[in-house]
């Protein structure tokens, strides 16, 4: 191709108002800046670990996990809903939806506040009385985030909104450093939280082209948010039940030293699925409403095409790991933490069914059909779990996770009906890349064998 050609296409790709340019900005850009974000988080936690004592970060990891599971068993998919909706450019529609998002921070407020004294006790920790309620203003002040975000998501123009996430983490991370130099407490984790939330909701309706939202109940509004929103809650806690079903089972099963040893790995394992999940939400939705796979030929090509580039990315990705896992520990890591390198490479290679499925989930959701989008997230949530305890019980930790690698596996005939239901199912694609991915697993196993062995010698602790 001539240098005039390729410059041409370039300016295509980033000019261009067309639905494949559009989409393929959306997910540069949110590449970059999950990029970003986990750059920076790296990088103010080594500063961090200088300035303040173990302990607070145990701390704050309660108050982390507290807060992730209250979010998840509240999420009511406002965001979906306006992606999907064919209301979702209404007025009313979306003042509805911040109305209702803003009812929901109060209550996680409030439900934070009552809970901070149980939580408090069962962890142990009687200062959580405190952190809790605090922490917790994060949800409050979420509540009032504009709609305008989710609009530049539903339109694929999220340009800006990247820019304003990326100033919102290191808002966060100075105040973050800030706070610890001058208090030397867990207090500087937790209103450093806060200070960025309240920033975020300030920066997105400062700078976010549109109309503000106002506070409005329609009734015909609420109706539509409500019905698809139930089973949205009802997915994210199969979603979070699949999420850490690994933390309670295998962190039950082993010694502390060696779950911080599985945790490390685990990590570095997960970095390309977790990036490639964020980028498919946030794309597919919009992708799957503007151009149905079964309206036209056209259209089931386009996201062919698009699957393909987004799968291969994500396999190609985590092979890294998966094959050079055991440098990758040796490499950043001193000698007692090198057992890890063996949960590189396996959590890496049991990831493959769940890519492969994954630009599949937004299909149902993108037509409003939340109901199937429950029904995949509860049999992968069911599978996961008995496949992992199953695992665990006749064959250890590599029995547990390749328990849930053929969890993803069995579960693939339920994204096949989900997708099949849209007419969005592609078989070339899944055949090409279990095949593909299969082979590479098996390669990846093969050359990282004795890590793998390795894994079968560690002994429950818990």
């Amino acid at each position: 191709m001539e240098p005039g050609t390729m410059i041409g296409a370039m300016r295509n790709i980033t000019r261009g108002d067309g639905l494949m340019n559009r989409a393929l900005r959306s997910a540069s850009l949110n590449l970059f800046g999950f990029g970003f974000s986990q750059a920076l988080r790296l990088a103010s936690n080594l500063i961090l670990t200088r300035l303040l004592f173990p302990e607070a970060f145990g701390i704050m990891a309660m108050v982390s996990v507290f807060l992730m599971g209250l979010a998840m068993f509240s999420d009511v998919g406002v965001g979906p809903a306006i992606m999907q909706s064919k209301r979702g450019d209404d007025r009313d529609f979306l003042n509805t939806a911040w109305t209702i998002q803003i009812i929901r921070g109060v209550s996680l407020w409030l439900i934070a506040c009552a809970l901070a004294w149980p939580m408090a006790r069962y962890f142990g920790e009687p200062d959580l009385v405190y952190y809790l309620p605090v922490a917790a203003l994060t949800q409050l002040a979420l509540g009032f985030l504009p709609t305008r975000q989710e609009t530049a998501n539903r339109h694929l123009k999220v340009g800006r909104v990247t820019l304003l996430e990326m100033a919102t983490n290191l808002i966060g991370a100075l105040a973050a450093i800030g706070l610890a130099w001058a208090l030397q407490s867990v207090w500087a984790l937790v209103i450093s939280g806060v200070l960025a939330s309240v920033a975020q909701v300030v920066l997105y309706d400062l700078f976010l082209p549109g109309e503000r939202n106002r506070l409005r109940w329609e009734r015909a509004a609420a109706q539509e948010l409500i019905r698809f929103g139930k089973w949205v809650f009802l997915s994210t806690i199969a979603g979070f039940a699949i999420g850490q079903a690994d933390k309670v089972i295998i962190g039950g099963w082993l010694s502390t030293h060696d779950f911080g040893i599985y945790n490390i790995g685990f990590f570095w394992a997960s970095f390309a699925f977790l990036m490639g999940s964020v980028v498919v939400r946030k794309v597919m939705i919009p992708v799957y409403r503007e151009s149905p796979p079964g309206e036209s030929r056209e259209n089931f090509l386009r996201l062919r095409k698009m699957r393909m580039l987004a799968t291969g990315g994500m396999i190609g990705l985590a092979m890294l790991p998966a094959l050079f896992g055991e440098w990758l520990i040796a490499f950043l890591y001193d000698p007692r933490y090198l057992a890890a390198g063996g949960i590189v490479v396996l959590v890496s290679v049991v990831q493959i069914p769940a890519i492969i499925g994954v630009t599949y989930d937004q299909a149902a959701l993108a037509v409003g059909d939340s109901r199937r989008f429950f029904v995949l997230a509860a049999t992968r949530a069911v599978l996961v779990i008995g496949g992992m305890i199953a695992g665990i019980t006749f064959y250890g930790l590599p029995g547990a996770l390749a328990g849930q690698g053929l969890a993803m596996l069995a579960a693939h005939p339920v994204v096949v009906w989900l997708a099949t239901r849209s007419r969005a199912w592609d078989p070339l694609h899944d055949l090409f890349y279990f095949v593909l991915g299969g082979g590479l697993g098996a390669l990846a196993l093969w050359w990282n064998w004795p890590l793998i062995a390795g894994l079968a010698q560690v002994q429950p602790g818990g």
